[in-house]
């Protein structure tokens, strides 16, 4: 983007600008705030304060969805420039084929995953739309979201403390700054 697009004239303005913005308030719709400030998404990420992010490399790809695969029910999100959409329901097991990672089970949640193309995978825990949020992000190659696993929610809409707990336990376990 140019600086009329974004309002600012240089890279490391908007970086600046964004790494303020989410010091003092971490909410918001992170895609929508990379886009303003023209920069990936995973740019926005790596400015998140330390208490709301940390960052798993791609090689423990295998090992998260194996635990994801634990927790049961979840919310799978995929968020494009078009689309926002989200599936309720058990990650299943993957497994390799084809040159994907591919889900399949007696769930609603399943398809095809090139895992080849994961650099890193984020653990964010962050107030979204004034509510607290915890969840598994996982980054492609041009630093743009592939997919998103959410804690899942109790019928009073906080989040299911047990998968809290897995939550915590798989980041300290696999990320780098965890």
């Amino acid at each position: 983007m140019t600086e009329t697009q974004t309002g600012f004239a240089s890279k490391e303005e908007a970086l600046a600008a964004l790494a303020a913005r989410l010091e003092t308030n971490p909410d918001g719709v992170i895609e929508a705030l990379a886009e303003a400030h023209g920069v990936s998404v995973v740019e926005a990420m790596q400015l998140l304060p330390r208490a709301n992010c940390a960052f798993a490399p791609a090689s423990a790809f295998d090992d998260i969805m194996n635990d994801l695969a634990e927790w049961g029910d979840v919310t799978v999100v995929v968020h494009t420039k078009s689309l926002v959409l989200e599936c309720r329901g058990p990650l299943p097991k993957g497994e390799y084929g084809r040159g994907f990672f591919n889900l399949h089970g007696k769930s609603p949640i399943g398809g095809h995953i090139k895992a080849s193309r994961c650099a890193c995978i984020a653990f964010v825990r962050r107030p979204f739309m004034g509510k607290e949020s915890c969840g598994v992000q996982f980054f492609d190659i041009d630093g743009e979201a592939m997919f998103k696993v959410f804690v899942g929610r109790l019928a009073d809409y906080s989040l299911n403390p047990e998968q809290v707990e897995k939550f915590e336990a798989l980041k300290a376990r696999v990320s780098q700054n965890g």
